[in-house]
């Protein structure tokens, strides 16, 4: 992964007491970071100030520039409630704290700030806990802020008290307790730095209710010292030239581009190195819109569910150059057989990454924001002195897969919608300045594979934990970030029904999201997976919500219960009206039931635990490879 967005609040500063980062190694260069103090948001200077703990809270999270909260309070937060009603911040209330977390994490994915919620304790903080481990898995930076038992009685068993430091712990890069109200200031802005920085993610900041309620004396900047806390920026210079002498040496390279190019914000330096090498890109599931779609050099998604062109691409390389991705299973397949030929650039913000799962020939420990520059000069060099490589042959034969396997879909034979049609035509109506987020299942792959993706932060999903309910609540925190874009939470009926409580908070607060409910009555991946692997026995996937007499629920009674637009569309025809019905209302939310068919399979895939040299396009179909023997 890539370091945190040059818009969020820096600070330089060494030595952390801090899990889940490590100092740089892999012959890296040396960080640039300094002991100091720091400034953010305003960049006030503020002298000695009596005030309470959440007082300070308060004042320390304006100082810090944020300006939209998500949250939901209790008793144990609700001290510092009182000072937040009279802050010029924004604050929006939820429904349930998971939608807090995972509006935080929109939130920060299309502004690249960091994005703050807030809990009470127990089951306030405990409920938060699926979208920090989400966040952890993506890489997103957030802080959660949660309230906690008074001091006296932490371990006592206390009324809604809970260990959340102790649960978080092995999903944050940071947990905190803060017991003594004089530590606020310095706690919060450690906490917005480390989130920010480096491989971004999340840290909670769990404040004992005393601490919210007693005086200390509030000044900023704080004084911060984070012992061992160095993320390396600069990619070593001798790597980065063993770099380039492999590329220029190459005969079949790709550029594998993983999620930390879209959170190292390098995406134009991405698109200068490929063009000045011509070498095929592949963007992961969490890379869609790193690299524009339309561009000749993409190939593709790579991964279970990717196009032939990528998987092949990576399968057949002899050579790959691995920016921001970390060898998912997801992507690898079977890792004994993934890319048998190919030497490996890996290049990290986070060392522990590198040579994890596929040793790496040639380890580059930074930030691919500064790393993808510097390798692109030396490339230059290199070139100029032996010439860039020759990729005829290359290109012919992943042009040859492209026209053969382009990405497509069946008619269904039911009579009813096809899914894939219904997504591609959201994407093609809305265009590429549109936010697309999408749950986790069958109608998470197809918007990764149907939506044509020109830009980064366009693309959001639950990559790493697969966390179904995390759509509508990602969508209403990208619409608070980025108010001018379309937001379109593309999601199952499955995952709709965890977390749709939320679309009280969008039509309440005026957060006109769109949500497209793939409504096949069924969890569609599960189900998927049923047919081809257990013969069809449909255990347990049947919801129940879109062929029988009585839909239950009926999502057009529902998105009127809560405020909203609703909509339903059970016919081919009426798609593209439907869509363009909605793109026209702005003053509230929307929700389109999509009845669509429960058949529709994700295709193509690579089947759990065989070789990526196995992909199928299509059930009951030889895999590719067999085929072309």
């Amino acid at each position: 992964m890539s370091k945190g967005s040059p818009v969020s609040p820096s600070l330089m500063a060494t030595k952390a007491h801090h899990h889940g980062s490590a100092s740089a190694s892999n012959g890296a260069a040396g960080s640039k970071a300094a002991a100091t103090t720091a400034v953010y948001g305003p960049n006030n200077t503020v002298g000695p100030t009596q005030m309470t703990g959440s007082e300070a809270i308060v004042r320390s999270l304006e100082e810090l520039g944020v300006k939209d909260i998500f949250g939901l309070p209790g008793g144990a937060i609700l001290p510092t409630y009182d000072p937040l009603m009279a802050s010029g911040m924004n604050h929006v209330l939820v429904r349930h704290e998971q939608g807090a977390g995972h509006a935080a994490q929109g939130y920060a994915m299309v502004t690249g700030q960091v994005g703050v919620c807030i809990a009470t304790s127990g089951p306030g903080a405990t409920n938060l806990v699926t979208a920090i481990m989400d966040a952890h898995m993506d890489s997103v930076p957030i802080v959660a802020i949660t309230g906690q038992v008074s001091s006296g009685v932490i371990g006592t068993d206390a009324f809604q008290e809970a260990d959340i430091v102790g649960i978080t712990m092995p999903i944050t890069k940071h947990s905190y307790l803060v017991t003594d109200a004089q530590e606020i200031p310095r706690v919060l802005a450690e906490a917005f730095h480390l989130a920010s920085t480096g491989r971004p993610g999340p840290v909670l900041v769990d404040v004992a209710k005393d601490a919210q309620q007693a005086k200390m004396t509030f000044s900023w900047p704080p004084v911060i010292e984070l012992p061992g806390y160095r993320p390396v920026v600069r990619g070593h210079a001798k790597q980065l030239r063993e770099a380039a002498r492999l590329i220029a040496a190459s005969k079949k390279p790709v550029l594998y581009v993983g999620g930390g190019v879209i959170k190292g914000h390098a995406s134009v330096e991405l698109l200068e190195l490929a063009e000045l090498t011509g070498i095929p890109v592949v963007t992961t599931l969490m890379a869609r819109g790193a690299f524009p779609d339309s561009h000749p050099l993409h190939v593709g998604m790579p991964g279970m569910h990717g196009a032939v062109s990528a998987v092949t691409a990576l399968q057949q390389a002899d050579l790959l150059i691995t920016l921001g991705a970390r060898f998912d299973d997801r992507v690898t397949g079977v890792l004994s057989t993934f890319a048998p030929l190919a030497k490996v650039i890996h290049a990290d913000v986070d060392p522990a990454e590198i040579s994890k799962n596929r040793v790496a020939d040639v380890p580059i420990v930074g930030s691919v924001k500064e790393i993808i520059p510097d390798l692109t000069a030396a490339l230059k060099a290199e070139f100029a002195d032996k010439g860039a490589p020759d990729l005829t042959d290359w290109w012919a034969f992943l042009g040859n897969l492209r026209d053969t396997y382009p990405l497509g879909w069946t008619e269904p034979e039911d009579g009813l919608t096809s899914p894939q049609r219904v997504i591609e035509r959201i994407g093609a109506l809305t265009g590429p300045e549109g936010v697309y987020v999408a749950g986790v299942g069958q109608h998470q792959m197809w918007a990764s594979q149907f939506v044509k993706y020109e830009r980064p932060h366009s693309w959001l999903n639950s990559g790493g934990a697969g966390t179904m309910g995390y759509a509508v609540p990602a969508a209403m925190g990208a619409k608070v970030g980025n108010p001018d874009r379309v937001v379109w939470a593309i999601d199952g009926d499955g995952c709709f029904q965890m977390t749709n409580q939320e679309l009280a908070t969008c039509a309440i607060n005026k957060i006109p999201i769109k949500v497209a409910v793939i409504n096949n009555s069924s969890l569609g991946m599960v189900r998927q997976w049923q047919t081809l692997f257990y013969e069809g026995r449909y255990s347990h996937t049947d919801l129940n919500t879109g062929h029988n007499t009585v839909r239950i629920p009926d999502f057009v009674k529902l998105a009127d219960a809560y405020g909203c637009v609703g909509l339903r569309c059970e016919r081919t025809e009426d798609i593209d009206a439907t869509i363009e019905a909605a793109l026209a209302i702005n003053d509230r939310p929307v929700v389109i039931d999509f009845v669509v068919s429960p058949n529709s399979m994700v295709w193509p895939m690579v089947p759990s635990g065989v070789s990526n040299s196995q992909i199928q396009v299509a059930r009951n179909l030889t895999p590719v490879w067999e085929e072309e023997d």
